[in-house]
This record gives C-alpha cells, structure tokens and sequence, in this order.
C-alpha cells in the first residue's frame, strides 16, 4: 500500500527483455535506504518487487507482460525519469490517499494550462472510470496523489503546484504523453456494496 506522495525522482538505468517479460533496473537512492529484497516499490504508481539490490541506489524488479499490457511501463526507456515511493509503514502520516499501486488503466495527457502560481493538466480516462471520479476527489497519477479539480465523461482536470512539477514526472509529461491511473478503491468497494445490496432488495422486491 501507498500514498501517493513520490520520494524521489529516479532514473531507469537498463531494461532487459526476457520475453514475456522485462527486467527493470532503477536508480533509486532515497526509496533503497532501507529497502530489502522482496519489499515493494511503486515506479509510476505500479507496485514493483525488488528483486536485487547494488550499491549507489540500484535495484532491479520483474515486470510481466501483464503489466506491460495494462500500464505505461511498456514504453519506458534508459534514462527516463520515474516516480518512485517505497510501501507506507504504519508510523507513517498518510498525507495523500490510499493508493495499491494497482495500475486501472492507461490515460493520456490532453492539454496543460499555466498560471502565475499552479498549472491545470487535463487528463484523458477510459469512460467506464467516470463513475469512480467527483470533483474534489481523489485520482492518481503515475503513483502521484492529486485532487480532481473537474471530473468529466471521459476526462478530468487536476491542478499541479510547483512543489509537484519540480519533484514528479508530471512536471515534463506533454500532450499526448501516457500516464498510468488509479481511481480511489473506496469508491470501487462502495460501488460492490450497494450492487450487492441492491439485488437483494430487488430479490425480495420483485416487480
């Protein structure tokens, strides 16, 4: 489990193709201060196993075809830069929301509008999403935890401060881009509860 609040920004030091799979070698030196091997860590908001460790912040995780298939990870490339987090500890302060580093599906970047002070980013979503989204709730965006300023059909808008585009990829994500979506897994439960709920009143109600 995350919360959405990037660590660090690394770099993607080398990717091995292995078929069905790749193997991903990141620099990360703040999120493998403490790292060990197996611990989780969220690279563009998709939850990674570490599965080796070097000295100067290297690790390596194998990502399967499965999540080639269904996030951005598919298009990264040596020398990118990647949001990473390492899994929130119970003494931490949650300061984004609950994140699972369980990628929903892949958006794309539809038009950045500078201000003086904060620079609103529309992003594009599949529309079976739009059911997940309200106005000042919660999305993520490549791992990072940001609040909808306008949820739409199949987009919505999301205000980003400096303090965000200086320390995430989102800072450099272009029209066009692709970045990896997680909607809010409250809203997900609450929509299974009240399915559930609903067709066992329709049982005892039938018209």
């Amino acid at each position: 489990m995350f919360t959405g609040i990037v660590e660090e920004l690394g770099t993607v030091e080398a990717i091995e193709d292995q078929g069905d799979a790749i193997r991903l070698t990141v620099r990360g030196v703040t999120v493998t201060e403490d790292a060990g091997l197996g611990d989780s860590i969220a690279v563009n908001g998709c939850c990674l196993t570490v599965t080796t460790l070097e000295d100067g912040g290297l690790w390596t995780a194998d990502v399967m075809q499965e999540t080639l298939d269904k996030t951005s990870l598919a298009g990264v490339r040596p020398g990118d830069r990647v949001n990473l987090e390492r899994a929130v500890t119970a003494d931490k302060r949650l300061g984004g929301h609950i994140v699972q580093g369980h990628v929903d599906a892949v958006g794309h970047v539809v038009s950045r509008t500078p201000s003086e002070h904060w620079e609103v980013v529309e992003v594009s979503m599949p529309a079976t999403l739009g059911r997940y989204l309200v106005d000042k709730g919660s999305i993520t965006v490549d791992g990072v935890s940001l609040t909808v300023v306008e949820a739409r059909d199949e987009s919505f808008t999301i205000s980003l401060i400096p303090e965000t585009l200086a320390r995430t990829t989102l800072g450099h994500r272009q029209p066009g881009d692709r970045v990896n979506l997680e909607v809010d897994v409250l809203a997900k439960h609450v929509e299974k509860l009240l399915e559930a709920r609903l067709a066992a009143t329709s049982e005892r109600n039938p018209r």
